[in-house]
């Protein structure tokens, strides 16, 4: 009996903490240089998540095209990771949704504060992402610098301007959605460099039905064919994998801190305030580390 109800208590537990993790994920890819790939590698989900993606061939489509409904449901059951998915994606949309007034308010009032929490967050995510690899060889580390640097010059580039216009936003969505599924490289920069970023948190502020389905369209199409190249990677070669990504955190690690420099005011409290907030992310990002590092 005791174990029945551990295994009851299991399976209701499971889909909480996807939900968790989808609430971490959506309110990662939100923010200008967070990536919601880190807090799926940290949370312990990040391979789990890309293989699902990967193993998508919508085969499905073909019986239910037929109107045959057993078979699409069999080839539904065999294809979709419905227990990682539905959680997963409920608390992305959640977060991004709830979380979308409130990350513009703290960005356009207190961007040095903010940015400083942020700072923190990328910082102990490299740390986290460092102890998975195993063995560091010269190889290893020329591949983390080579990250480093490409990841360094690319966050440095000015956002280019750009229309707004439903094929624009289908393909921002194509192009984001394969940066936020990798750790250390944020979606939301990307729009911030396409020039969509605002624009498309004011379509969620708003609830534009056109633009987030268009947007969501784009990176549907993105994230099946992506995904399948990042899980070869992971599978064939994950040190290497693992080891550009650390330099491409590190890189990233430019945009806080030049945000931070551009709009501190140079006080001694202030500067003691981003001390403690990055002190804060860093710590908040080690303990979800610990807490689910072992749970699938």
């Amino acid at each position: 009996m005791v174990k029945d109800v551990i295994m009851v208590s299991s399976k209701i537990l499971e889909p909480l903490l996807i939900f968790l993790r989808g609430l971490f994920m959506g309110s990662a890819d939100i923010i200008p240089g967070v990536s919601g790939g880190t807090i799926a590698l940290i949370t312990g989900i990040y391979e789990r998540l890309v293989h699902a993606i990967g193993k998508l061939r919508f085969s499905f489509i073909k019986p239910l095209l037929k109107l045959d409904f057993s078979e699409f449901i069999r080839l539904c059951k065999e294809e979709i990771d419905y227990e990682l998915f539905i959680p997963l994606l409920l608390g992305i949309a959640i977060a991004m949704l709830t979380l979308s007034k409130v990350i513009g308010f703290l960005l356009d009032y207190y961007p040095e504060f903010t940015f400083a929490f942020f700072l923190g967050l990328i910082l102990a995510s490299s740390y986290v992402l460092y102890t998975r690899v195993v063995h560091f060889s010269p190889k290893i580390i020329i591949i983390s610098v080579i990250g480093f640097l490409l990841s360094f010059i690319f966050v440095g580039l000015n956002p280019i301007a750009a229309n707004h216009s439903l094929p624009i936003l289908f393909f921002s969505g194509m192009i984001a959605i394969c940066a936020m599924i990798l750790p250390g490289i944020s979606g939301a920069f990307i729009l911030l460099l396409l020039g969509q970023y605002h624009y498309m948190l004011n379509a969620l502020n708003t609830f534009n039905i056109v633009e987030i389905v268009t947007f969501c369209a784009g990176a549907l199409i993105g994230i099946l064919g992506f995904s399948k190249v990042l899980d070869y990677l992971l599978q064939h070669h994950e040190e290497i994998t693992l080891a550009l990504l650390i330099g491409v955190m590190v890189g990233t690690l430019r945009i806080p801190f030049d945000q931070i420099t551009a709009n501190i005011g140079g006080s001694l409290f202030e500067l003691l305030i981003c001390a403690v907030l990055i002190i804060l992310g860093f710590a908040l990002i080690v303990l979800l580390e610990m807490k689910f590092k072992y749970i699938e």
